[in-house]
């Protein structure tokens, strides 16, 4: 019988026997768990949140694109099941983190969820498991934190105990690319580990794609959202040199676009939203610091980005003082709260800065969402706001309209035709015909 705990790992997946453990069940998480799920695999998956537990061992769903009939089909086959108690830890075969990895008020990184988290796994571990990592982090994290704290028991990465690092690209709302056809990145910290990382994932995605450590697949990640981060930031800037200039730059961009090599359309927005792009730049300067390297280029591209909600409330003011209204007491609506359109996903969403900023200058703030029906308390944020009713009466009764996020459902025509004023950052009345001299792109 062979007793290679690699060969042991290997087989139970191969078999569908393997029980996957998957903690933090939130945007990333729950489509992971779900995925394991559909291909028969036993998961459990843990949350310190008990009314996230309750839910998903009800078969409900709190998060928009995920339909609840899909956690009651995995539920109904025995393959799922959720709790808070990290003692089950000892149950999974192959546990995958998918905490949050936020910054702090100096935008260095929280590592307090990676940190607890991987405490709890060293706690209750057994030999023959593996550990991966999904969540978004600096080059070294899956070395320099997870792997001391398991090889404290005396164990060995890729003997004892598999430690791979594979970047989450989940992307909510896109219903091109679901977790199954977007190519998996897998890290692993010894050879063993990285064979142990492939084959878990080849069950659930169409490619996993190795690299040859996990500080690879930790930049790879970074990689990708840096390189938003930094487009973005140049249309944002090019945005404002336009708007100085009289010029559209939506109209320039699509212009652009035609050409058929050596350019890819980004466009400009009221702000970075998501939890990986307006945070991962941040996690690559902090890193870089550390090796008494300055990352000029990054550091720009987050001060451009992080600075277009004031953008946007200084076009608004403007706009309110050439209409002689003052923002001060002014009836302010914000379309839109979601990071972008058709999702209920607020994390580093714009609106929430803006929201602040309005109600800084005292103006009279309120939302739409169709998405959001009111706001929940965040990690810096807590709003206390239910989303108005978006009718005749009500546009009629405001001040200036923000857009901010561009949902399918909004009737543009309508709203330009019954506002006073309306702010664009989106675009998003591109196509309306009449009113359009109400029309401020910001």
């Amino acid at each position: 019988m062979d007793m290679n705990p690699k060969n042991i790992l290997i087989k139970k997946i191969q078999d569908r026997r393997a029980v996957i453990g998957v903690i933090g069940l939130g945007y990333v998480g729950l489509p992971l768990a779900i995925r394991f799920g559909e291909e028969r695999y036993p998961v459990i998956g843990f949350d310190i949140d008990p009314e996230k537990v309750k839910k998903l061992n009800r078969g409900e769903s709190y998060i928009k694109h995920v339909p609840a009939e899909k956690i009651r089909r995995i539920r109904r086959s025995g393959g799922f099941e959720a709790t808070a108690e990290y003692a089950r830890l000892k149950d999974a075969d192959a546990i995958i983190i998918c905490v949050p990895t936020p910054l702090d008020k100096n935008k260095e990184p929280d590592m307090s969820f990676i940190e607890t988290t991987s405490d709890e796994i060293a706690r209750h571990m057994r030999r023959g498991q593996m550990i991966s990592l999904e969540s978004t982090t600096y080059p070294g994290t899956t070395r320099e934190i997870l792997l001391p704290k398991f090889e404290k028991k005396g164990w060995k990465a890729g003997r004892d105990f598999f430690l791979v690092f594979s970047p989450e690209r989940e992307d909510p709302g896109n219903r091109k690319y679901s977790t199954k056809n977007t190519p998996k990145i897998v890290g692993g910290m010894t050879p063993s580990c990285l064979a142990a990382g492939k084959i878990l994932y080849s069950r659930i995605v169409d490619r996993v794609v190795p690299v040859s450590s996990p500080e690879a697949a930790e930049f790879t990640k970074i990689l990708e959202n840096t390189f938003r981060s930094v487009n973005i930031a140049l249309v944002n800037e090019l945005k404002i040199l336009a708007d100085k200039m009289g010029v559209d730059l939506w109209e320039v961009i699509e212009a652009a676009s035609t050409k058929p090599f050596g350019f890819m359309p980004f466009y400009p927005g009221p702000g970075l939203g998501g939890h990986c792009i307006p945070i991962d730049p941040f996690y690559l300067s902090w890193k870089a610091r550390e090796l008494n390297f300055n990352t000029h280029f990054i550091e720009l591209a987050g001060e451009i980005n992080t600075a277009m909600p004031e953008y946007v409330v200084s076009k608004l003011s403007d706009a309110l003082n050439r209409a002689r209204r003052c923002l001060k007491k002014a009836n302010i609506l914000v379309l839109g709260l979601a990071y972008k359109k058709d999702i209920d996903d607020l994390r580093g969403a714009p609106a929430i800065e803006i929201i602040k900023l309005l109600r800084a200058k005292e103006a009279n703030v309120f939302y739409n969402d169709p998405f959001i029906p009111r706001t929940r308390k965040g990690r810096t944020h807590d709003l206390g706001m239910d989303s108005s009713p978006l009718t005749q009466k009500f546009l009629i009764e405001m001040d200036a309209v923000v857009i901010v996020t561009d949902h399918s459902s909004y009737n543009f025509e309508w709203i330009v035709k019954n506002a006073r004023l309306v702010v664009d950052t989106r675009n998003a009345t591109r196509d309306v015909k009449t009113g359009r001299e109400k029309i401020i792109k910001a």
